[in-house]
């Protein structure tokens, strides 16, 4: 079962695709440029739709999504845990 997917595989963070991630769960991703698959657990609870850190991140760090700059890291970021507003910001304003 996949749980997330990543567009590319420099990509720093998947997108949650299904129900019920919680933390501690045993997590398959599915990197759709190569078709390779990632696995490791999910430290947070995480929603459908949102985001996935797919490595450690320290305060001040670029974001990769799709292979663009999606944001800055506001707060430190562990591989596995849930990446939103909370702890990202845009660089646009």
């Amino acid at each position: 079962m996949i749980h997330f997917l990543v567009h590319e595989p420099d990509d720093g963070v998947g997108v949650v695709v299904v129900e019920g991630v919680n933390s501690g769960a045993e997590l398959v991703g599915w990197v759709m440029e190569d078709d390779s698959t990632l696995n490791f657990k999910a430290i947070s609870d995480i929603p459908i739709g949102h985001k996935i850190a797919l490595r450690d991140f320290a305060l001040g760090d670029t974001v990769m999504k799709y292979g663009v700059d999606i944001g800055k890291v506001v707060a430190p970021i562990k591989k596995g845990e849930h990446l939103h507003v909370h702890n990202v910001k845009t660089k646009r304003w």
